[in-house]
């Protein structure tokens, strides 16, 4: 008897905590709720896409010659006219240096004949000499001049051959590769150095013909860049360019947009996704949640919806598309209904 009221008087305490508050529903928190909301606005259409450079050039030698100066690496800026390569020129200065050489020696020919020439006219006018002689004299002089002409052409050319030993950037850029090493034998037509223009970037999008028709009188076109900060890049109407033709196999439009000067995380050859709004869907009402209220366990994804005695009860749903801080819910909910904004909150809700 003694054991059984000392058990008894041990339980007494903890039965009156019980009663004043150590249960779970006490130290909960309440509850915030959000309607599901309906709405007919269209549906966003996507289309895969990838990053060009709207300027890019692939630099190849036109004269052959073994690669003896390489300035540049692939990812350094450059600027306009900044020399990126040398190919050995001493073929062709050599070249040059021999037809300089010829100038001057018929230069100084045609000055003799100049001289001769005015020599014979000074003889003819005292007729000393006949006009067959005046005559020849004549057309030496001619043909020495002509001749001083052909050698510096042929000079100019020999310089600019000198020249295209020579690669540099047509414009401010970025180097994307450099296939050569230094010691490479060049070759005409052979890639040397691949570059392209950062500050002009655009995403090329091949879409069906609907979703092409779709994109002309989208109100709203926006490009997403997979792992660049920030939100998808809107971009304006006056930027999308439609080519013309469509791909004879696969019956595709391909469709231009120009991205802003200031994109981050572009680059040419990237994975992108362009998305615009589609036309008007059938069903009509579209209905939206808060992100934050959707729960994910495993492979289910529901929401917590508000009960008949005002308690959560985990429903299971099918997500759609997501806008923003709401994503469409395709099934699973009714307008109007009150889901939990954290879930997390809710669960511990009995």
């Amino acid at each position: 008897m003694s054991i059984l009221r000392l058990s008894t008087a041990f339980m007494a305490p903890a039965l009156a905590f019980a009663l004043v508050g150590g249960g779970h529903a006490a130290d909960t928190p309440p509850l915030a709720w959000a309607p599901v909301q309906s709405s007919t606005q269209a549906p966003l259409q996507s289309g895969d896409a990838r990053v060009e450079a709207v300027r890019e050039a692939t630099l190849a030698a036109q004269v052959a010659g073994s690669i003896v100066a390489l300035r540049v690496h692939a990812g350094d800026h450059v600027k306009a006219g900044q020399e990126l390569l040398r190919i050995d020129a001493r073929m062709a200065a050599q070249g040059a240096a021999a037809s300089s050489a010829q100038v001057a020696a018929a230069q100084a020919q045609a000055t003799v004949a100049a001289k001769e020439y005015e020599r014979q006219r000074q003889l003819f006018a005292k007729n000393y000499i006949s006009q067959a002689a005046l005559d020849n004299a004549r057309a030496q002089w001619q043909a020495s001049q002509a001749q001083v002409k052909a050698l510096q052409a042929q000079a100019g050319v020999a310089a600019t051959q000198t020249g295209l030993h020579v690669v540099q950037a047509p414009f401010d850029g970025v180097v994307a590769s450099v296939p050569v090493t230094l010691g490479d034998m060049a070759l005409p037509g052979k890639p040397l150095v691949s570059l392209y223009d950062p500050s002009r970037l655009r995403v090329s999008a091949a879409l069906t013909q609907q979703q092409a028709e779709q994109l002309r009188t989208a109100s709203q076109v926006e490009v997403e860049l997979p792992g660049a900060s920030g939100p998808r890049t809107p971009v304006a109407r006056d930027q999308v360019q439609w080519l013309p033709t469509a791909d004879a196999q696969s019956h595709t439009t391909t469709v231009r947009v120009a991205l802003p000067a200031d994109t981050s995380g572009a680059m040419p050859g990237a994975f992108a996704r362009l998305w615009f709004q589609g036309a008007s869907p059938s069903a009509g009402e579209r209905l939206f949640v808060p992100a934050r209220s959707v729960v994910r366990r495993a492979e289910m994804t529901g929401v917590y919806v508000q009960g008949s005695n005002g308690k959560p009860q985990l429903r299971q749903v099918r997500l759609g598309q997501a806008m923003g801080e709401q994503i469409e819910i395709l099934s699973g909910v009714s307008a109007g209904e009150q889901v939990a904004t954290e879930p997390q909150t809710a669960a511990r809700v009995r």
